[in-house]
């Protein structure tokens, strides 16, 4: 596995990532613990060093899995959590979602610490920008931690440009996490540009759209009633039909590459820029294995020209989030 560094923070990681979400939360029942256990262990055995969790990731369970998962390896890996939703002693989401007061960064990242098993966060994002807070505020309540020692760098999460730059004024911003794929390219417009002069790295969430680039969900797919695809527009059975044009097109190029659907989405993203990172999610190993062969995938730039030319043609059906999630972006 090839390593990478975010932006010009001297974070290097693996080039692909395990985003450990779905394991715990999000995607249907939560997976055995102990099978995901094996899981994370088998993808440090294959060279992946980048694991990305967060405390509403359950809440909590998450963080708890990867934490044990890591421990017997923890000085060869980087672990990103994220702070910035409330939640009342029971893991319930308060009625007040957001909550990046400087006093409360500082408890989720005494609570993070000790169900990651850890003494330090390598990497500490804001999960979603909160408007009651400036994020001056917010940077400089991570600028602390990492003089304590106990935050390795600061991050954020689906923060607009505007937003981005305040916060590296206060303390530098090691890495964006934002959606970013085949079938998602809105930061291209301005956050990408806006990385690339500040010198952040951009780590892709989702970069298999949700599994959907995958060609494994067709309009006939049933979700578990607690998949959070259930609610997401782009994913109504009618929108499924329509986003097909999109994956059939990946599918042909991969016939030609002798790779998957999966693996030409992956390698796509990489061959973006030298410090995109993205951590595709799975429960299987045989798609862990599957995703790792993506950033093997070798992509000319004619085949990027041939691929951005395909998907020109398509215009991707349904929004990416419902009303009340999309409101928490790009602030």
């Amino acid at each position: 596995m090839q390593k990478r560094k975010l932006g010009k923070s001297n974070l290097e990681v693996s080039a692909l990532g395990l985003g450990c979400m779905g394991m715990s939360f999000g995607l249907g029942q939560p997976a055995d613990k102990n099978e995901m256990i094996a899981l994370i262990r088998s993808a440090v055995e294959r060279g992946v060093t980048f694991f990305d969790t967060a405390e509403a990731y359950g809440p909590f369970a998450n963080e708890e899995l990867v934490g044990e998962a890591l421990a017997p390896v923890r000085d060869k890996v980087v672990i990103a959590t994220k702070f910035g939703f409330k939640f009342d002693p029971n893991g319930q989401r308060s009625s007040i979602p957001l909550d990046s007061r400087p006093e409360h960064i500082k408890e989720v990242a005494e609570a993070s610490l000790k169900r990651l098993k850890t003494d330090r966060i390598d990497l500490f994002y804001q999960h979603r920008v909160d408007p009651n807070v400036p994020i001056e505020d917010v940077a400089g309540a991570v600028k602390d931690l990492i003089q304590q020692g106990k935050v390795k760098h600061f991050g954020l999460s689906e923060a607009g440009v505007n937003t981005i730059r305040r916060a590296h004024a206060v303390q530098p911003v090691t890495a964006l996490q934002s959606e970013y794929s085949l079938w998602w390219r809105e930061p291209e417009a301005e956050v990408i540009p806006a990385l690339e002069e500040l010198g952040i790295g951009f780590v892709p969430f989702s970069p298999l759209g949700k599994g959907f680039l995958t060609g494994a969900i067709s309009q006939d797919t049933q979700f578990d009633k607690n998949d959070f695809r259930n609610v997401v527009p782009r994913f109504s059975a009618e929108n499924r039909k329509a986003n097909q044009a999109l994956v059939d097109l990946i599918g042909k190029f991969a016939a030609l590459k002798k790779a998957t659907s999966a693996q030409i989405a992956l390698a796509w993203v990489l061959a973006q820029k030298p410090w995109m990172v993205p951590i595709p999610g799975t429960t299987k190993l045989y798609r862990l294995e599957e995703n790792i062969g993506g950033a093997a995938v070798e992509l000319t730039a004619e085949d990027l020209r041939q691929i951005d030319a395909a998907a020109s043609q398509v215009a991707v059906q349904g929004a990416r989030y419902p009303e009340e999630f999309q409101k928490l972006v790009n602030r």
